[in-house]
């Protein structure tokens, strides 16, 4: 047994009788687990190596310091909370870490033995595990936004009442209108109030268009990237796309991430010309899972270029109205309003990266990453885009079944094989 398998079953163990135990020893891990970053191989491309510790170094932060930390979900605007210093902790993203300690067994049952339901999405659920074990101490905020899954205001709602948080949870209209521009921002304006009560604080809006100013920056750098993710073999993981995650949401805007991305832009334009087959992803992408990670973890045959929530929000922000910017960033993300949205900025991202294949990963207890899956499937036949639909967890290794998975997922990449054998 290795030695990062016994501190996992070690901190699980504690998680279940000690849970002020298992927080030191989670945050322990995570140290360790940047020494083991900084010393990762060759294999792994700089800007990643970089995007690992950004993202492990932020969620220490919040753990650290949850009196200046905040819940929240990654449609969150992140750059209100930077006017204010707050550390954010996503609900997603410490989920992911308790997965990756190989605790979701214990966290999602002990939500499931209070009554919450076996179906709702495991990240949430997890989540609400961790923080009711005992695991994880209250933040000074939770924030969340209606965009893309009722799960998450659900969660926020909950978790707020009961351990008496300060929170604020963004209303976001269905469709794009000047009036409900005007609508959220008036929210935006509320939550910055709140801020300034409860942090003492005056809010900043030079601060705010600076922020704004890298986030455009970054995304820049990031379509520069996908340039050349058409053609080159950008080494990568499945763990690895996942902070990708953290990079378009949770840290966008700060120095830290307009660094990666700039770095990113440059660093690809070294590695070779792709060989194999290149695939986009849609929705999250199951980190942990053996099958998948033997063929997508620094494998040139099969390159995962991108996913699609990396493209929720494309657009230039007006730097000289950013509240006005902000709202209409979360009205006119793909992840709301008709489902149509979300297909034509996949169609455009496959078109701009010149994918040859589509996987579409349905996480369990997630409606929006099913429900409209056929529609996509439908308009990816239409480009004669070859399209699998898998079924599993993102999260909970108890619900996903590697035999099935590996049947499906090889049997379409023989496809793919054949395919472009016949060309």
């Amino acid at each position: 047994m290795s030695i990062v398998k016994k501190y996992e079953e070690l901190t699980k163990k504690e998680a279940e009788t000690n849970p002020e135990t298992a927080y030191k020893m989670i945050k322990l891990g995570l140290f360790l687990e940047k020494q083991i970053v900084k010393l990762s191989s060759k294999e792994v491309p700089k800007a990643y190596t970089n995007l690992s510790l950004i993202a492990i170094n932020s969620i220490l932060r919040a753990l650290k310091e949850p009196e200046n930390s905040a819940w929240i979900n990654i449609f969150t605007p992140v750059e209100i909370l930077q006017c204010f210093d707050i550390n954010p902790l996503s609900i997603e993203c410490m989920a992911c870490f308790m997965s990756g300690f190989e605790c979701e067994d214990f966290v999602n049952e002990y939500a499931e033995n209070m009554g919450i339901a076996e179906t709702l999405c495991s990240y949430h659920k997890g989540f609400i595990g961790t923080v009711e074990s005992g695991i994880l101490p209250k933040p000074k905020f939770a924030f969340t936004t209606s965009t893309c899954c009722d799960g998450n205001v659900n969660t926020i709602r909950y978790l707020a009442k009961k351990h008496n948080l300060d929170s604020y949870i963004l209303d976001i209209p269905y469709e794009y209108s000047l009036e409900g521009e005007k609508y959220v921002v008036t929210q935006l304006k509320h939550m910055i109030a709140m801020l300034e009560e409860k942090c003492g604080k005056k809010f900043d809006e030079d601060k705010l268009k600076e922020i704004l100013k890298r986030e455009n920056e970054s995304k820049k750098f990031f379509k520069e990237y996908l340039k050349y993710q058409r053609t080159k073999y950008y080494p990568s993981s499945l763990t690895l796309h996942m902070y990708m995650l953290f990079a378009a949401h949770v840290g966008i805007g700060t120095k830290e991430i307009y660094d990666f991305y700039k770095l990113l832009a440059e660093d690809i334009k070294k590695y070779p010309e792709s060989e194999g087959v290149k695939i986009f992803w849609v929705h999250l992408l199951p980190y942990y899972q053996e099958t998948m990670k033997e063929y997508f973890n620094f494998n040139p045959k099969y390159q995962i270029q991108s996913y699609d929530i990396n493209f929720d929000y494309m657009e230039e922000l007006d730097i000289e109205h950013p509240l006005e910017a902000l709202a209409k960033k979360l009205i006119l993300n793909i992840y709301n309003g008709p489902y149509e949205r979300k297909i034509k900025a996949i169609e455009k991202a496959v078109d701009t990266l010149q994918s040859e294949a589509v996987i579409h990963f349905c996480h369990w207890g997630c409606k929006q990453s099913s429900g409209g899956v056929m529609q996509l499937k439908q308009t990816m036949k239409e480009k004669s885009i070859p399209m699998l639909i898998l079924d599993g967890d993102c999260m909970d290794r108890r619900n996903c079944h590697d035999g099935q998975l590996k049947t499906r997922l090889e049997a379409f990449l023989e496809i793919l094989k054949n395919t472009e054998a016949n060309r």
